[in-house]
């Protein structure tokens, strides 16, 4: 209101989405999501996973914190939590404990402890009211969002904000993501490239997950790595996005960059964070198939068929609209159909999708929101693509695509 007030009476008349993306007001509201915690920050983190190219650097820069950072428990907080989950003598387990979170995150916090047995231990300890609140916060950011026209008027997103609140509830079970993780092992255990935590049982509650500590370097750390280094990173990356479609049709759908980890002794990309897991019908599979198929050989009639399958295109739109989408579609095919390494450090690939997706956003009426499976489904794969552009990999998609078309 303040800045919006000085604006006024220099003569102008900024819209509240401009004052919001502001540098100085992006540190305030990161500041505050810190706070909330929960579903609040969880947009923050969202909005935080760009390139530098959907949003200015300096702001995803800024909302980047989000991704890894979260207002910590007081300790007296964090003892009184223990003690509901664990019990009064809950200390005498550890030989060791430290207070200060390694980690502390939109649901929860992370310490390291070592049991009076020898374990070494990642705990993740879910912030007290998290999972009471989802529901209003999912419904005050979604106010926020319409306040700051940021999103057109006419768009029905109950659908979505309903999964929104199924997907968070389910990410604040601790339980249900100790048994996603267990799934998750087995079904890559004939894969010595990936490292999952082991998780202890005998300690997990639905508010607080205890996991065998793994090491591994923060991949934003890892951006001025060597080439060779970051190739691997993204590689291993893509091909399990590919194993987690078409062969598991169980997927980890948050991209979220502090969700992996890469340890460099042992070469092994770690894997974080399985509480948006997600189950895949085969229709779906098939029609995402056919789409990548179609697409890869430039055959635009039947991508269009199954983008109209899966709900990225909406039959109830003008066929110019359809065009502009499916135009932008083939743009964005380019990786897939580049015969070699594709260079993501090299290529305005990001800058050009942006722009063309800000010229059919000026025409909101045609606006849909395609179908959750879809949406998680795509959230995954783009966030790929922007941890790929992050890290500046060159990688041969084409040929680890084929086997699956």
């Amino acid at each position: 209101m303040l800045d919006g007030a000085r604006q006024f009476v220099a003569g102008k008349r900024p819209s509240l989405g401009d004052l919001l993306l502001t540098p100085a007001n992006a540190i305030k509201v990161m500041h505050r999501l810190a706070h909330l915690r929960g579903a609040a920050m969880k947009v923050g983190q969202l909005l935080s996973m760009d390139a530098g190219e959907i949003l200015p650097r300096e702001l995803a820069d800024i909302l980047g914190r989000l991704r890894s950072e979260a207002q910590p428990m007081p300790r007296s907080q964090l003892r009184a939590t223990l003690e509901r989950q664990w019990g009064r003598d809950w200390e005498r387990r550890f030989a060791s404990f430290s207070f200060d979170p390694i980690a502390a995150a939109s649901i929860g916090q992370v310490h390291r402890a070592r049991t009076t047995d020898g374990r070494e231990l990642a705990i993740k300890i879910q912030y007290p009211g998290v999972r009471g609140s989802i529901d209003s916060d999912v419904d005050n950011v979604s106010s926020l969002l319409r306040i700051s026209g940021l999103l057109p008027a006419g768009l029905d997103l109950s659908p979505l904000l309903r999964q929104a609140k199924q997907q968070l509830h389910e990410e604040a079970d601790y339980e249900r993501e100790s048994r996603n993780l267990a799934r998750f092992a087995a079904l890559l255990a004939d894969s010595p490239d990936y490292v999952l935590p082991e998780v202890y049982p005998d300690l997990t509650r639905m508010t607080v997950l205890v996991m065998s500590y793994v090491e591994g370097a923060s991949l934003d750390d890892l951006e001025a790595a060597p080439q060779a280094l970051r190739d691997r990173i993204v590689t291993l990356l893509i091909a399990l996005v590919l194993r987690e479609l078409f062969e598991f049709r169980l997927m980890q759908t948050d991209p979220n960059f502090a969700n992996y980890r890469y340890d460099i002794a042992t070469r092994r990309l770690v894997l974080l964070d399985f509480g948006a897991v997600r189950e895949f019908s085969p229709a779906l599979v098939q029609d995402y198939r056919s789409l990548l198929r179609a697409g890869v050989a430039g055959d635009r009639a039947s991508a269009s068929r199954s983008a109209l399958a899966l709900g990225l295109l909406s039959g109830s739109i003008p066929r110019a609209r359809q065009d502009a989408v499916m135009a932008l579609f083939d743009m964005a095919m380019q990786p897939l159909r580049y015969d070699g390494l594709f260079d993501f450090g090299t290529t305005d690939l990001a800058a050009r999708l942006r722009d063309g997706g800000m010229e059919m956003a000026v025409n909101r009426d045609n606006w849909h929101a395609p179908p959750v499976d879809t949406l998680y489904l795509q959230r995954k794969i783009g966030g790929m693509f922007l941890l790929a552009s992050r890290l500046r990999a060159r990688v041969n998609i084409r040929a680890m695509l084929e086997k699956y078309l």
